[in-house]
């Protein structure tokens, strides 16, 4: 929880807040990649990127 909060202080004190869509976007695709690793939709996900 640390790291949150230290992006969180980085993102307030530097005014970048443009960031915070771009990290929550990569975290989702993270996720769906990590997520959909072991599934028959896991071929189509990858032809995305």
């Amino acid at each position: 929880m640390d790291f949150l909060k230290d992006l969180w202080g980085f993102l307030r004190e530097r005014k970048k807040f443009w960031l915070l869509p771009i990290i929550i976007v990569l975290l989702f695709f993270g996720a769906l990649i990590v997520l959909t690793s072991g599934s028959a939709i896991a071929p189509f996900i990858y032809t995305v990127f």
